[in-house]
Formats: C-alpha cells, structure tokens, sequence
C-alpha cells in the first residue's frame, strides 16, 4: 500500500483511435489504460450498453458490470482526500467524488503513478470512493501496444485516418448546396453505410479540433503566500500570451496556499508549468537578493519591472513559432496579415475548446477577478528590473514533430 506518487499524462488512446472533439471520457480512458483494451472498444462497447454516450459520462452500473465481466473486483471504502489516501501496489482503478459541485471521476493508477489526462490532486476536493483491483484472470495491461481495432479489424493508424478522410469527403458533399439531390441522396447513402460498417458516429467526424483536441490537460502551480502577487499573475499572462498562447490560467486559493492553474493543449501545458516556475524563481531570487524580497516594497517593484520588460512576442526568435502559429501547408505563401489572422483564428478555437474541455471533464466554470493596485511604488528598482527583464533569454523546446496545428481547423 502506497500514496500516489506522480501524474504521467496519458488520454488511454483516444487521440491515436482517431476521436476528436471534446469529452468527459474518464470512464472509458481510465478502463482501456488498466485493462489495455483498445479505447475505441472500450467506448463502443459501454455506449451499446449505456443510454447516453460514454462522451457525457458512464453510470457505475454500466462500468461495474463491464469490469466485474473482465475479472476486476471491487472495494467501496469512504475515504479521504485522493492524495492522502494509500492504495495497493500494481494496477488499480480508483473512483472518486467531489461534494460540491457533484463530481465524479474514475481515474487509473499504474505503480503508483496517475495515468490520466489531469491530476486529480490538484483540486483538492476528490474522496476516495471506490477501487477496483484485478482478480485471477483479469483482463489488464498489456505492455504490447494495442492497435485501432475497427468492427474486430485491426488497422494501422494511416488506415484509419484514410476512413476518416473518405468519410469527411462525403460529408462535404452531401452538405453541398451546389451539388444534385441525386448527389447529395448518394452521398448521404454512401456515408451511412460507412458509418455502420466501421461502427462510427458523426460525432467521430467532427473537425473542430485537430489531432489534439483530444489531448488537453490541466496542471498546478502553487506558490508561496495565500495571495497571488500581481506581477506573478503579469508573469503568467505573459507566458500564456506571448510565449505559449495556446495555454490559458486561473488563479485559486487553498488553505495558506495560491495555485496557479494552467491549462489547454497538454504539449504547452507542460511547457507553460516549466517556464513559469523558471521564471518565478529566477526573478523571485533576484529580488531577494537586491532588495530583500520580492512580496512587496521595492523587491515587488523590481519584479513589475522585470516582467513588464521580458520580450514579447513579435521580439522573440522563430525557434518559438511552433508554439502559437501554423507552421504546415502553404503558410510560407501567406502574407504577414494572413498568417496573424490564421494564427488567431486557431488559437481562439482552442481557448473556447479549452475552456469546454475544462468544464466537461473537471467540473470547473472559471469566473473573473479583480484586483486592487499597491500603494508602495519604487520607481528606480522597477526600472532596474526593466533592464534585467530585457535582458533574459527565453528558450521553449520545440513541439514534437506529428503535432502540428492545422490552419483549416
């Protein structure tokens, strides 16, 4: 028996199975990681047995009966807080409640460590409601890969993504105003048979996301003090508008403690946690040691500063652009005012994308804040931090390649 240990990002498949748009998939995803069944049987297979899709939440009927048929067993326990609770060795899945608002959530832990598409900890408000735990026989994790299994056929993720395109192809012209009834009636025909064939949906269709849409994740920062500083709220503005602005953040306090919550595509999620801490503790140490603190007087001032004057975005190196524009398909023709309006377009989809996903799959509407200026100003160590800020380097490692941002989203 152990505490949970640490949080790997992982969606069990969902992406690479080829499904978009935005879910609360917890029942499903934290099933195929424990069980290793493929994510698209894992969902087909609770939705024929369920009365709504697995996208809008499983009831414990459905999912208890799915895993008592696969050998997993199960222990209701009324415990504490997930991050204080001790859980056995191995693979288990772990279901959770919040009290208010009414939550729950179902999440897999492989040797201690969260697999899972947001850390459960970070909320702070989850009880240890139920463990499931393999019996003899079990269906679990097997360290073999999975592939997209479709109607019991097994393809490869090219194949796959060949249907999709096909299907989408036909959509297209059975939306076609231009095109023939005749047309559109073959089209539509074509379409469903399709759709039955491979055992897909519409929804399975949807192009308001890209490879990604699937893949957001939401991660703490906490910091000293039970209130955020205003320059380290400018810091994080500053790293989710200039730096990695597909990323976006609140603020939320707990006990003695503010937290810093970023949250949106998990690749600049992660990237988002890294710089902002790097950040923080660069400029936090450097106003300690030139004035003796950084929470307030002339080391708060030289914080200001210091942020105030980090390069921006139109002053930063190309090695950043991977990180808030479209770098595939004919970008290099467009003009600069093309790109801009492409780029913002993109990014725009994926804040509202983020901001739904954030409410659907955690249970969080954010709400927004004010905040009152400080009465003491220093003027020479705010300019000071101006000349240190201009002169910091930033570095983001660049996206992984098979992760670009589409213009046409």
């Amino acid at each position: 028996m152990r505490t949970i240990q640490d949080f790997v990002w992982d969606d069990g498949g969902r992406s690479k199975a080829g499904f978009v748009g935005l879910t609360g998939d917890c029942v499903p995803r934290a099933i195929s990681i424990a069980t290793g069944i493929a994510y698209r049987d894992v969902y087909h297979a609770l939705q024929q047995s369920s009365p709504q899709s697995p996208r809008y939440g499983v009831s414990e009927s459905v999912y208890s009966q799915y895993l008592k048929q696969r050998g997993w067993q199960h222990r209701r326990i009324d415990g504490g807080l997930v991050d204080e609770e001790k859980f056995p060795d191995g693979l288990v899945i772990i279901g959770c409640q919040k009290t208010y608002p009414s939550k729950g959530h179902l999440f897999a832990l492989v040797e201690g460590s969260i697999r899972d598409t947001w850390d459960v900890r970070d909320d702070g408000a989850y009880l240890t409601k139920e463990v499931w735990v393999p019996g003899d026989g079990a269906c679990v994790l097997d360290p073999t890969p999975a592939s997209a299994s479709l109607n019991g056929e097994d393809l490869t993720q090219a194949e796959f993504e060949k249907i999709i395109h096909r299907l989408r192809a036909i959509d297209n012209t059975a939306r076609n105003h231009a095109a023939t009834d005749g047309e559109r009636e073959n089209a539509l025909r074509m379409m469903q048979a399709l759709l039955l064939k491979h055992n897909l949906s519409r929804e399975d269709l949807s192009e308001d996301g890209n490879d990604e849409s699937g893949a957001f994740t939401r991660r703490a920062c906490p910091v000293n003090g039970s209130k955020a500083l205003s320059w380290e709220k400018d810091l994080a503005y500053y790293v989710t508008q200039h730096i990695l602005p597909m990323t976006q953040f609140y603020t939320h306090r707990r006990g003695h403690r503010t937290w810093f919550y970023f949250y949106g595509p998990h690749w600049d999620v992660d990237n988002a946690i890294q710089l902002f801490r790097e950040l923080l503790l660069t400029i936090a140490t450097s106003a300690r040691r030139l004035y003796k603190g950084y929470a307030r007087g002339s080391g708060a001032s030289y914080a200001e500063g210091y942020v105030a004057s980090l390069p921006r975005s139109d002053q930063l190196s190309g090695s950043l652009e991977p990180s808030n524009a479209v770098t595939e398909r004919g970008m290099d023709s467009l003009d600069n005012r093309t790109q801009t309006a492409v780029v913002q377009h993109r990014r725009l989809i994926v804040h509202r994308q983020s901001k739904d996903w954030l409410r659907a799959e955690c249970g969080i509407e954010l709400v927004s804040g004010y905040r009152r200026s400080r009465d003491f100003h220093d003027a020479a160590a705010e300019n000071m931090g101006r000349i240190h800020g201009a002169k910091h380097q930033i570095d983001v490692r660049s996206r992984p390649k098979g992760l670009p941002f589409r213009p046409d989203a």
